[in-house]
């Protein structure tokens, strides 16, 4: 549960760096990726989740 908590939050300290460092530049993003068809947000989600899962497999390894 402790490993489990710290890369959770080193998850969140790496999602929050881009709205700290750059709100503006985000902002325009966030409206470019609202113009993105949800199908292939969802390819891209899945094949960030697959990358993940290798990762943490070859880690593990």
């Amino acid at each position: 549960m402790k490993f489990f908590l710290c890369v959770l939050g080193m998850v969140m300290f790496i999602e929050g760096l881009p709205y700290l460092a750059f709100p503006d530049k985000l902002k325009v993003w966030l409206v470019k990726i609202s113009e993105i068809p949800a199908r292939t947000l969802r390819v891209y989600g899945f094949l960030m989740m697959a990358a993940g899962l290798v990762v943490v497999y070859w880690a593990q390894r």
